[in-house]
């Protein structure tokens, strides 16, 4: 490419029009993202160490063993089941290969605590695999021996069987993008298939398999509806429990610190796994692999494998909770449930609005001045994809809870009123809980498609007379619509899912569904809370339809939708 033809940095053309108001707005919604991980910190660090030193020796060692097998069992879970569905859909040809092409991301549809409620009253004592298996035999309840789906093996099970689409969807856009010429090379040198796979494609996807396994570790240190529900042991219920059972502040504080060192630790070796998997390029000669075609005990093998995974993290579930649900009597079109459902779309579309805005105009102030300060900006907010809910809602509630008493406190010596809690009691502190917790995704939808516009175009309109908010307006937002459009529908449809920072922040006598399914659940109403876990599952849906439709439409050039913490779509 010749000098003539390259584009010139955006900030070479037109440094003097970029918008102080609009860096400074880029930065306040950074400083809101960065808040809650500083707040954590100075709580935690300025709480003494009588607090840790008893965590030290009563909770602590329980929760950091328990995370740490819990993440162990997901984490070797999840590179199987997704690597080896991957290799197969994308290698081999046998019966039902397109139809599991698609079904294989449908898991994603659940939360994990979804399927821990429709497992539970499957599995349990009283469920049908058990009341089944005493009728046909004759067996009492002492007579035989049944594994507990409510422990960490349960957990473990439920979180692997929801999260394995995260390492299916970046294996397969690896294979994908790899050109068959070093596999065929190693067949040619007397490897059989397999050995080829495991001696050559597999090592050049290990970034993107390490990836998809490390997303699935950081989700699985967010859950808390699963864990709670188990009453296993983690970071994110002692969290919980520290917070609202035993008031003890400084004590939640210092958990959430440590739960935030660990996450954002496995963000930084996902990021160092991205960047690695940015140099296994498939180089100026691309070839297509050629598919396998299995037959016989193979083919049925591919089939029961890929087959698993859907079964068990997407038809059984809804086919059981249809049948909970359909058996409650509960109907979702009753006052109570119409307010549930009104408090969660109402929640979901404030929070997609204002993360979408939000990271429109981090996106666009990085567009217009590309600096490594808009560049940090970006990074700062990208980063709470990495944070759990629970994390940021103690981060939230301690600043902001100390400010509402403090103006409190001077309103009713001052002036004789009590203002009460004005932003703690509110939703809106809910809505910034959600907006750090999802930036990351909305910035990588944004980004994604920013990437399309070519920097010329900018030129073209400022050379017409465009100021930067007209330019956006009616040049970048029109173009950026479908963009714009995917990451409204993917922050609307998580928030709708999110638990633990619904749990602690929302206003009081505030339920959304997730919190009411989380409820009945709790009190062991598990047929009622298939009704709005139902509906969850159903608006989960959305996003896994949209995503299924882009697959296989790229190879060589397709771009995985992954966040990234410097607001960057990986390639």
């Amino acid at each position: 490419m010749t000098a003539r033809n390259t584009p010139l940095p955006m900030a070479q053309k037109y440094p003097s029009h970029h918008p102080r108001r609009l860096s400074a707005l880029a930065w306040l919604a950074a400083g809101l993202c960065l808040l809650p991980m500083a707040a954590v910190a100075l709580a935690a660090l300025t709480g003494g160490l009588d607090t840790l030193s008893s965590l030290a020796q009563t909770v602590l060692p329980r929760y950091v063993g328990t995370t740490l097998q819990l993440i162990v069992m997901v984490g070797t879970g999840t590179a199987i089941i997704g690597t080896g569905a991957a290799w197969l859909i994308t290698a081999t040809r046998f019966p039902g290969r397109r139809l599991f092409e698609i079904a294989l991301a449908l898991p994603l549809a659940f939360p994990a605590y979804v399927l821990a409620y429709a497992y539970t009253d499957f599995l349990s004592h009283p469920g049908w695999v058990q009341t089944t298996l005493r009728d046909l035999t004759g067996w009492g309840p002492r007579d035989y021996w049944f594994p507990q789906i409510r422990s960490l093996g349960g957990a473990a099970l439920m979180l692997t069987l929801v999260l394995y689409p995260y390492v299916y969807l970046l294996a397969r856009a690896a294979f994908l993008q790899q050109s068959a010429t070093a596999y065929i090379a190693a067949r040619t040198l007397g490897q059989t298939p397999w050995g080829a796979f495991f001696r050559v494609s597999l090592p050049i996807a290990r970034p993107a398999i390490a990836g998809g396994v490390l997303l699935a570790l950081m989700e699985t240190l967010a859950d808390f509806g699963t864990v709670s529900y188990f009453n296993v042991q983690t970071f994110a219920t002692g969290i919980y429990q520290s917070w609202f059972s035993y008031y003890d502040r400084t004590g939640a504080a210092q958990l959430a610190l440590c739960l935030l060192v660990v996450a954002l630790t496995l963000a930084w070796i996902e990021r160092a796994q991205r960047a690695q998997q940015r140099h296994h390029g498939a180089g100026r000669r691309f070839e297509a692999m050629q598919p396998i075609s299995l037959t016989g005990i193979r083919a049925f093998g591919a089939i029961v494998f890929c087959a698993l995974p859907v079964l068990l993290g997407f038809g059984l579930p809804a086919g059981l909770l249809l049948s909970m649900g359909w058996d409650s009597g509960q109907l979702l079109f009753t006052p109570r449930y119409l307010a549930f459902l009104q408090n969660s779309l109402t929640l979901a579309a404030i929070a997609a609005v204002v993360t979408v805005s939000a990271a429109v105009i981090l996106g666009f102030n990085a567009r217009l001045n590309p600096t490594p300060g808009a560049r940090l900006a970006m990074r700062i907010s990208a980063i709470g994809y990495a944070v759990p809910g629970g994390v940021i809602a103690v981060g939230l509630m301690v600043p902001f809870a100390t400010f509402d008493n403090a103006l409190d406190a001077f309103m009713r010596e001052s002036f004789g009123i009590s203002t009460g809690l004005l932003l703690t009691g509110s939703i809106w502190l809910l809505v910034a809980a959600y907006m750090i917790r999802f930036m990351a995704a909305a910035l990588s939808a944004y980004d994604a498609g920013l990437s399309t516009i070519n920097p010329n175009i900018d030129a073209v309109a400022r050379t017409l007379g465009r100021t930067p908010r007209t330019m956006l307006r009616g040049v970048h937002l029109p173009i950026l619509r479908p963009s714009l459009m995917t990451a409204l529908l993917i922050v609307f449809v998580d928030v709708m899912k999110e638990l633990p920072a619904t749990l602690i922040l929302r206003p009081f006598n505030f339920d959304t569904l997730a919190v009411q399914a989380h409820r009945l659940a709790a009190d062991e109403r598990l047929a009622e809370a298939a009704v709005p876990s139902l509906v969850i599952a159903a608006v989960g849906l959305l996003p896994v339809i949209l995503l299924c439709r882009g697959l296989g439409r790229e190879t060589t050039t397709e771009r995985q939708f992954v966040p990234d913490v410097d607001g960057r779509a990986a390639e």
